[in-house]
């Protein structure tokens, strides 16, 4: 989208409370990356935050904004295009003072690419209406090009008491057997990484939604100045007199009117590749969803094999205890046995002295 990070610090992220507009409302869990982006297509400068696939903050910086510096650690700055004020809560006192240092150094960038934008519109705009003196004016602004300047809203009273985020638990591990576990990690890796691309992709889509709306407002601004060069033109040709000034003032029209119908075909072209980027992004997701169904199947696998393995186990411990039990009882057999052997020796050796003696 011809948009690059410039700077990035992690912060936890509040919004002022619609209803009340006195009160704090967190939009993060924990701290996030906030960033500032710069869109070389427009010139313009952003702060970007994202939590998971949700985009909590997308803010255009314009001159008229302010960044407050509230207590030590925390800042806040009001977007009349999103109604509302945004708050950071930073680590420490030094990762404040070099976020309100680029706010105003983007500011300023903003401003001049503001009024490089107004000077360069002054130049290559075509007269349109006839002032007093006979000079023609046009009605084309950098307003209608560019949008309204934003007023930056009050500072709202109120620092949030900011706390450490939690670490997350551990997860348990269950003793799988090792084939099911690679595939497990197999699948598990490449859901992490489709999350990761879902999550830019989200954000490039905000991005593309906010850029083909404005692109729609400049070209129906396009059409209606081209209409109104061509009523321009037709009105000119029927004009007597001074014919030389006419033709130059026709020609300059002309060619005006070919710009913006080559800036209308640049625009389509661009919303066309907005459009099969969406489309990507759906495929994207369809795959997402194919791998986590897999990833469902998977575990409904090994929780069976789970199960077949507990039910193994207990058949081994109930034949040991089998086997143990046998071997008692083949133990006292041999016992009793060693016993009648004894009496059947000594019984044997009574016989034999009593034959003896008789």
């Amino acid at each position: 989208m011809g948009e690059q990070p410039i700077f990035s610090t992690r912060a936890h992220v509040f919004q002022i409370d619609p209803s009340t507009k006195k009160n704090w409302v967190p939009t993060s869990k924990h701290a996030v990356t906030v960033s500032y982006f710069y869109d070389s297509t427009r010139n313009v400068y952003r702060i970007i935050s994202l939590e998971g696939s949700k985009a909590i903050i997308n803010s255009t910086i314009t001159p008229n904004m302010t960044f407050t510096k509230t207590s030590q650690k925390f800042g806040q700055w009001a977007d009349s295009r999103a109604n509302t004020v945004y708050g950071l809560g930073f680590p420490s006192e030094n990762h404040l003072v070099k976020f309100a240092e680029k706010f105003a150094e983007f500011k300023e960038a903003a401003r001049l690419a503001k009024e490089q934008s107004h000077d360069k519109m002054e130049l290559t705009s075509t007269p349109s209406q006839e002032s007093a003196s006979g000079e023609l004016l046009s009605p084309v602004t950098p307003e209608s090009i560019n949008g309204t300047d934003d007023e930056d809203g009050g500072v709202m009273p109120g620092t949030p008491q900011h706390t450490e985020p939690r670490p997350d638990p551990p997860t348990p591990t269950l003793p799988f057997s090792h084939s099911s576990t690679s595939i497990n990690k197999h699948w598990e890796a490449e859901l992490a990484a489709l999350k990761g691309n879902n999550a830019k992709l989200t954000a490039a889509l905000l991005e593309s939604t906010a850029n083909v709306k404005q692109w729609k407002q400049q070209l129906a601004a396009y059409q209606e100045e081209a209409e109104r060069l061509h009523k321009r033109v037709t009105e000119l040709e029927c004009v007597s007199g001074q014919t030389a000034v006419i033709k130059s003032q026709k020609t300059d029209l002309n060619q005006t009117i070919e710009e913006l119908q080559t800036a209308l075909g640049a625009k389509e072209e661009e919303l066309e590749r907005l459009k099969s980027e969406m489309e990507d992004a759906s495929e994207f997701q369809q795959q997402k969803e194919s791998l986590t169904q897999k990833l469902q199947a998977t575990e409904e696998r090994n929780q069976n094999l789970e199960a077949r393995l507990s039910a193994l186990e207990q058949t081994v411990e109930n034949t040991q205890l089998e086997r143990e039990t046998f071997r008692s009882h083949l133990r006292s057999l041999l016992e009793l046995l060693d016993g009648k052997i004894f009496e059947l020796s000594e019984l044997r050796d009574t016989l034999a002295k009593l034959i003896e003696s008789s």
